[in-house]
């Protein structure tokens, strides 16, 4: 099947299950809605080594990881977040930012901007090694193939991530999910699709087994201008590494 129409399949699954949201209501190509049970996806990811191990995280921006965000302030671990379609590039938020009281505001997308710092890809290569990355998605296969909305924006994260190197072939990505998103079937990948190490529903952890290697990095090539446009830290990054800007 193609990646239209097993999202599309899923996506009439999961209205069964979403809560919709403030901006899109049930338009899920323009977000990952949270769902029914995903406070269990965060207390089920609370309790895994590579949670209780990272000491720096990279969680996106998905509904239903805001409980996770939450615990991750209140557990003292500093993560990194894109804002929304990383137009404003990245938020870095820790538990000495959040004022007693407000985590669960600062988890929310808006409360994130407010108490977080915006970070530049430089800042966060100097931050070190990303210990756990989080994503929702809009469906994951069994081997850890992971679709999002369509975008491209997670698998443009995990790039910019592994190009400063602060992410590599070892670092454990988790899908966070209902159990209608996860397709027992293959699914087609591209060689530039994120897997997954790990898929956590509200009734089951599945790690992922005999994977496919991760993207290396962006692939220029492919990148249309205009994310370079409307996405900074893309551009902080093509001055980076070829010297100036693209022609225009």
């Amino acid at each position: 099947m193609s990646k239209d129409l097993v999202r599309e399949r899923v996506w009439r699954e999961l209205r069964r299950y979403a809560k919709p949201d403030s901006r899109f209501h049930y338009d899920f190509s323009e977000f990952i809605p949270d769902f029914e049970g995903s406070e269990r996806c965060a207390d089920a990811i609370r309790r895994m080594d590579v949670y209780r191990r990272a000491k720096l995280l990279f969680i996106t921006p998905d509904n239903c990881l805001e409980v996770l965000r939450m615990y991750a302030i209140l557990d003292s671990k500093p993560f990194i977040m894109p804002t929304y379609g990383i137009r404003r590039g990245f938020v870095y938020i820790s538990r000495e930012l959040v004022p007693p009281g407000k985590e669960d505001f600062a988890a929310t997308l808006d409360g994130a901007e407010r108490f977080g710092k915006y970070v530049s890809l430089e800042e966060i290569a100097e931050m070190g090694r990303i210990d756990l990355m989080v994503t929702g998605a809009s469906a994951v296969s069994v081997s850890g193939v992971r679709y999002g909305k369509g975008h491209g924006y997670f698998d443009l994260e995990w790039a910019m991530m592994r190009e400063i190197g602060v992410v590599d072939e070892d670092t454990p990505v988790i899908a966070v999910v209902h159990d209608v998103q996860v397709v027992e079937e293959e699914l087609e990948a591209d060689r530039y699709d994120t897997v997954v190490d790990y898929i956590v529903t509200p009734t089951r952890v599945i790690r992922v087994g005999g994977k496919r290697p991760k993207p290396a990095g962006i692939s220029w090539e492919r990148l249309p201008r205009q994310l370079l446009e409307e996405i900074p830290p893309l551009m902080e990054l093509y001055r980076r590494r070829f010297g100036s800007a693209p022609a225009p």
